[in-house]
């Protein structure tokens, strides 16, 4: 039986360095801080980007690209892959779509587009269609949801 005055640490640490406790080791005085300046201070920290004055690396580089704050990114589904990964008389969803693979984790915004045929009548529920895959959707007596 195990009692809590016999466990027994599996993973033993190390003792901390007690520095600044006299000149019986090597950490008194002035602590393995050297003399005077800006580091030996208590409170000192440096950035880890700071380069001793120098134009740090990320202002030296260019700047690149822009992320537009109107543009709207879609995960693109396939009439053929609905064909091929849903049953007859089946609701098409975001959350059915992610389940079985067809989309991302985080996905929110969902079109379909025309590629292929289709011949199931399905439920489909998405963001966007193109008008291609409307009619094709349509065509097998299938119903397009905005959502």
């Amino acid at each position: 039986m195990m009692k809590l005055n016999t466990l027994k640490n599996t993973c033993p640490r190390k003792n901390r360095k007690r520095v600044g406790r006299g000149d019986g080791n090597n950490w008194g005085r002035t602590c393995g801080r050297g003399e005077k300046g800006q580091k030996s201070r208590s409170g000192y920290s440096r950035k880890s980007y700071f380069e001793g004055g120098q134009i740090p690396l990320f202002r030296r580089l260019p700047k690149r690209g822009f992320n537009h704050p109107a543009n709207v990114e879609y995960t693109v589904i396939n009439v053929k892959n609905l064909e091929k990964n849903f049953e007859d008389g089946e609701r098409v969803t975001a959350d059915i779509l992610i389940s079985k693979g067809m989309a991302g984790k985080n996905v929110i915004n969902i079109k379909i587009l025309g590629d292929g045929d289709i011949s199931k009548a399905l439920t489909i529920e998405a963001t966007q269609f193109s008008a291609s895959a409307k009619v094709k959707i349509e065509a097998a007596k299938g119903t397009c949801k905005l959502v």
